[in-house]
């Protein structure tokens, strides 16, 4: 079962390539990608690296975290599952306790 990893503190320079050769040194790697920006194509300064065993995801941790690429110390946790993009915030009705809801242009002229 491959293991997917978070690879944070990257130089801008760092590309799939450098990623995927680094980490191959601690096993086999099924993909490994630099996000960047979508409008820009610049680099985010961050990455994901997904290890095709969880003993490689575990060696490169072990072996990765905290080490020089480029001239920056990058950071190499196991990733966690992205979050939904829905919404946020609010609360409750009115009948909760704990308040919530709210927001919007108090207090401002709409027109």
């Amino acid at each position: 079962m491959p293991s997917k990893l978070y690879i944070g503190n990257l130089a801008y320079s760092v590309s799939n390539n450098d990623l995927e050769e680094l980490f191959s040194r601690a096993g086999e790697v099924q993909t490994a990608t630099v996000v960047t920006d979508k409008f820009s194509g610049q680099s985010r300064g961050f990455g994901f690296v997904e290890m095709a065993t969880a003993e490689g995801a575990a060696q490169a941790i072990s072996q990765f975290n905290d080490a020089e690429l480029k001239g920056r110390n990058i950071k190499v946790n196991e990733a966690k599952p992205r979050e939904s993009s829905f919404g946020g915030g609010g609360g409750g009705n009115r009948n909760s306790h704990g308040g919530g809801g709210g927001g919007g242009d108090r207090g401002r002229n709409r027109w």
